[in-house]
């Protein structure tokens, strides 16, 4: 049986001092907590974050992850990604079984190697590698972490003793709730393997010459094609990211009304990639074509990225727009009305 469908928004947390509705690091952190609950209100299922280092984005995720989670009650919250690069592992398991505790359960990490970052070699300077291979590897400690395993030997008057320690606290099924953020149909089918949810953002490290949408939905028949061969037991899940900014004011329409809605192919981290298209305009021309995209119906979940320097306001609407006039189109509903159901 197919999962219901799911929306979430995913905010970058930018803010700058110059301009736009946030201003400072403190708003762009309170913003990001309101939204969340305007979007539960609203009936959205999802409030991720992007995380980023050295620039005027979120890049702690865990605090503000645990501020959402006690002021809300059902809405998911995670991340979109955090780049494994700069994490110590069993800290990390650490703060997310916290995180996880205080919100319920709730708590969807979306972890990867991460995009190019603007500091060089950022991970580094913060005491970690930076070879993309202790990502997995660091994935895999964090993993066997959360899942209780024991991962320090025991003190045995001042010498490693035979037991070892698993972190704490734990928070049951967290272990069930991590995806892997995919930049490639390749590493789409080793997170399938590795038994970690998918997570796919608009661009893709690679280009067949196909349109995002139709090359998206290859990664996802790929994943799950490795996820059902390497007989895992449970039904694993799915998120693709989209741009939609219904244009409903003359405000949108100076902001967003130039959009070219097209596929975009370029150079990025020493690969010919291939970005996907927005989804900007009249709010029902957008349901119709969002409806066509082959990976936004392949996936099971469908996280809007916001313009998170317009404010809190701007936001909320922007996603009511989208819950009303635009998610149907996809087989959405309201989560209080499949609460009902």
């Amino acid at each position: 049986m197919s999962r219901p469908k799911k929306i979430g928004f995913l905010s970058f947390g930018a803010w700058h001092p110059a301009g736009g509705m946030t201003r400072s690091a403190a708003e762009a952190l309170q913003q990001t907590v309101e939204l969340a609950v305007a979007a539960e209100e609203i009936g959205i299922d999802g409030a991720f974050v992007r995380v980023h280092h050295f620039s005027r984005h979120l890049s702690a995720p865990f605090p503000l992850l645990a501020a959402i989670g006690v002021r809300t009650s059902r809405i998911e919250i995670g991340t979109g990604v955090i780049d494994m690069r700069y994490e110590n592992p069993l800290y990390m398991a650490e703060e997310a079984a916290v995180a996880d505790l205080l919100a319920g359960g709730r708590l969807q990490l979306g972890v990867s190697r991460g995009s190019p970052e603007p500091a060089y070699r950022g991970a580094e300077a913060l005491g970690y590698s930076v070879d993309p291979e202790d990502a997995r590897e660091k994935t895999a400690r964090f993993r066997a972490a959360i899942a209780g395993t024991g991962v320090v030997p025991a003190d045995a008057g001042g010498r490693p003793g035979s037991a070892l320690l698993a972190v704490q606290p734990q928070s049951p099924g967290l272990a069930d709730r991590i995806w892997w953020g995919s930049g490639t149909r390749e590493t789409a089918v080793w997170a399938g393997e590795q038994g970690m949810n998918l997570m796919s953002s608009t661009l893709l490290l690679e280009d067949a010459d196909v349109p995002f949408d139709e090359l998206q939905a290859e990664q996802i028949a790929l994943f799950r094609e490795a996820w059902a061969n390497a007989g895992h037991s449970r039904e694993p899940r799915v998120s693709v990211s989209r741009s939609v900014i219904p244009i409903t004011s003359d405000l949108d329409r100076s902001i967003f009304g130039d959009d070219a809605n097209e596929d975009q192919v370029g150079w990025l981290d020493g690969a010919i990639s291939r970005f996907g298209r927005s989804y900007t305009g009249e709010p029902d021309r957008i349901a119709e074509e969002l409806a066509q995209d082959k990976a936004v119906s392949a996936a099971d979940t469908l996280l809007v990225t916001v313009p998170s320097q317009l404010g809190v306001e701007y936001n909320a609407a922007l996603l009511e727009t989208i819950a009303r006039e635009v998610a149907p189109a996809i087989g959405w509903r309201p989560a209080m009305a499949r609460s009902r159901a």
